[in-house]
C-alpha cells in the first residue's frame, strides 16, 4: 500500500476496532446489569412461590441467594449452577449446590469486572450480607488474599464461612488469568427468618 492510501485507512481501521472494543466491552455490562434486573424479579417470584422460579424462559439456572454489601450499598442476587455462561449473568454458587441452604462454608464466584468489581472495594470488618432459604446471615470480612488458581482451601473448608472468589488483577487487559482474588467472611450473628 502506498503511503498516502495508509494515512487513510490505518486511522480508520484503528477507530473501528476500538468502536468494536468498546462495544463488546458495554454488551458484558449492559447484559450483567439487564440480567440482574431479571434476577431480582425471579428472586421475588421465588420467594412468594416458595420454589425456584427462572428469570426467563430459556434459562438454565435461577436464584438462590442474594449478596449484599451494606457499606458499598450493592446487592447482587446469586444463580445456581457455576457455569461460565450463568457468570455473565450473576455470581454463582460453587461450593453448596447440593443445597446453599446446607451447613458449612459457602463459596460464590462472579466476574472481576462485572458483578465482583465491587470485591475491589471491601475493607477488613465489611458487612456482607447473606440472604437463602428465607434466612439472612450477616458475616464480617476476615481477610482478602490473592491465591493461584489451582489452590482449592476453600472448597475444602467445612466451617460456616462465606468465600468470595474472582479473578485477579481488577484492572487487566487479558480476559485470563491464573491468579484469584479472595475474600474469607466470618458469621456475625444469625438472623431470624426474613421475608424476600
Amino acid at each position: 500500500m502506498s503511503r498516502p492510501v495508509l494515512r487513510v485507512w490505518l486511522p480508520l481501521l484503528l477507530v473501528l476496532a476500538a468502536l468494536y472494543q468498546a462495544g463488546s466491552g458495554l454488551h458484558i455490562v449492559g447484559k450483567a446489569h439487564v440480567a440482574q434486573f431479571l434476577l431480582e424479579h425471579a428472586w421475588q417470584e421465588s420467594a412468594a412461590a416458595q420454589q425456584p422460579v427462572r428469570p426467563w424462559p430459556s434459562a438454565d439456572t435461577w436464584p438462590v441467594a442474594r449478596l449484599s454489601f451494606p457499606e458499598r450499598n450493592r446487592s447482587l442476587i446469586v444463580l445456581d449452577g457455576a457455569s461460565l455462561r450463568n457468570l455473565a449473568f450473576g455470581p454463582v454458587v460453587v461450593k453448596g449446590e447440593e443445597g446453599i441452604e446446607a451447613v458449612g462454608a459457602v463459596v460464590i464466584a462472579g466476574h472481576r469486572d462485572t458483578h465482583f468489581a465491587v470485591l475491589a472495594d471491601l475493607k477488613i470488618g465489611d458487612r456482607i450480607r447473606l440472604d437463602r432459604d428465607h434466612q439472612s446471615e450477616v458475616f464480617r470480612v476476615a481477610e482478602m488474599f490473592v491465591v493461584d488458581q489451582s489452590s482449592t482451601q476453600m472448597l475444602s473448608d467445612d466451617s460456616d464461612s462465606l468465600w468470595l472468589v474472582t479473578c485477579y488483577p481488577f484492572v487487566a487487559v487479558s480476559p485470563g488469568t491464573r491468579w484469584r482474588y479472595v475474600v474469607r467472611a466470618f458469621p456475625e450473628r444469625r438472623l431470624t427468618s426474613v421475608g424476600a
